[in-house]
């Protein structure tokens, strides 16, 4: 074990990382936030398969030399748009996604194999590389956190409805299409940061497991967002505080503690109520806990 970890020098790697646990904690309430989203609308994989474009993009643009930021960000959106527009029917999205997923990451291994930089860049995009995170990576992270939060706060309630009954909210004039396509971008916005911090392979344990897990102890909507985002900024921030004494990339750390996380709750819950549509309308588009 003393292989793995190491906490000699720990205060003073703490000092060092603020940047980084910033980064875990704003993901951790972004990812919590629209994990519930992703859940109510049965979606996980297709978080999987945006990951995997996103992926695709940021390897395009590292063996190009391009951002790969920008790189990731635009292979999400468009992942994201696809899913949207074409998926807008359970079977169609399932197809957009099985196609997308193979695609994403057969393109991110090819891109990766012709990059003959350092084996460390490759790694991270799969893995994650938090501890790396700088100031303006931070400063990236906190406008999109931004813009998804504002764009979930807009149309949170109609999303909810959308999400829980798609027949009666389009026969009461929700323009559930394109809400659907919002929601995908803010999703695509949310996997591209979450990316960056715990790789493409592992994107799930922050915008589905959250969710997942409290869905299993409380019936309450409400109860549910706080619960989920409590879990992933847990997951996020505890895999940073681990990784640090350890050699061991922060990703294992973040998806160990969520699943345990999820494990817990299950059992917890195994007797309680396992959050419903029904329960899901009544009270997050109504505002009631």
């Amino acid at each position: 074990m003393s292989e793995i970890f190491n906490f000699a020098d720990y205060g003073q790697l703490l000092a060092l990382v603020h940047n980084s646990i910033a980064a875990g904690a704003v993901l951790g309430l972004v990812g919590g936030l629209i994990s519930v989203f992703v859940m109510m609308r049965d979606m996980p994989f297709a978080v999987h398969s945006i990951s995997e474009l996103s992926f695709a993009g940021a390897s395009g643009a590292l063996l190009f030399g391009a951002n790969v930021v920008l790189g990731s960000l635009t292979g999400s959106i468009l992942a994201a748009l696809v899913i949207g527009l074409l998926g807008t029917r359970a079977r169609d999205r399932n197809s957009a996604i099985g196609v997308l997923m193979p695609f994403g990451l057969g393109l991110g291994v090819l891109f990766l194999a012709l990059y003959k930089g350092r084996s460390a860049n490759k790694f991270g995009l799969l893995t994650g590389q938090i501890v790396a995170v700088d100031t303006p990576q931070l400063s990236w992270l906190l406008v999109t956190s931004a813009i998804v939060l504002v764009g979930l706060v807009v149309v949170w309630r109609p999303l909810a409805f959308a999400s829980t009954d798609p027949e009666q909210a389009a026969a009461r004039g929700v323009p559930v299409a394109a809400l659907s396509t919002v929601f995908m971008v803010l999703l695509g916005l949310t996997v591209a940061m979450s990316v960056q911090i715990v790789g493409a392979l592992l994107v799930l344990s922050v915008v589905c497991t959250p969710a997942a897990a409290a869905m299993r102890v409380t019936a309450s909507p409400v109860l549910v967002t706080l619960l989920s985002v409590v879990f992933a900024v847990g997951s996020v921030v505890g895999g940073i505080l681990l990784a640090l004494g350890s050699t061991i990339p922060i990703s294992p750390y973040v998806t160990t503690i969520s699943f345990l996380i999820y494990v817990a709750c299950r059992i917890i819950g195994r007797k309680g109520p396992l959050l419903t549509k029904s329960a899901a309308q009544g009270t997050l588009v109504n505002g009631t806990g």
